[in-house]
């Protein structure tokens, strides 16, 4: 299974910045940049919980989006690990049961 490409930070705030103008939706920004719809969501949703933080007394913090960075970095990982336990999961009844064939 390979990895999914790195995006741009640029490339990912023109996508939201173009879906939040009401000039692309998250569908068709999907389908246009090529890109999972969950992917572009959470995209939208980071950028708008960082920009409600930055007007907050005291302001957004380095140390806040970094965290949030990892926040979504574990997401990305955590999911592609359960992908890749089901492709194994898949992978291994495929030989089981080709297994079963074999013998019977």
């Amino acid at each position: 299974m390979s990895r999914p490409p790195v995006i741009p930070a640029e490339t990912k705030q023109r996508i939201v910045l173009a879906v939040l103008s009401g000039e692309l939706s998250i569908a068709q920004a999907a389908r246009q940049e090529h890109i999972a719809e969950n992917s572009i969501s959470r995209w939208k949703a980071d950028f708008l919980k960082a920009g409600n933080a930055a007007l907050l007394p005291g302001g957004a913090t380095h140390a806040s989006a970094h965290e949030e960075h990892l926040q979504a970095r574990v997401q990305d990982l955590t999911q592609a690990l359960g992908e890749a336990i089901l492709e194994a999961w898949r992978w291994k009844k495929n030989a089981q049961s080709r297994g079963a064939t074999a013998a019977g």
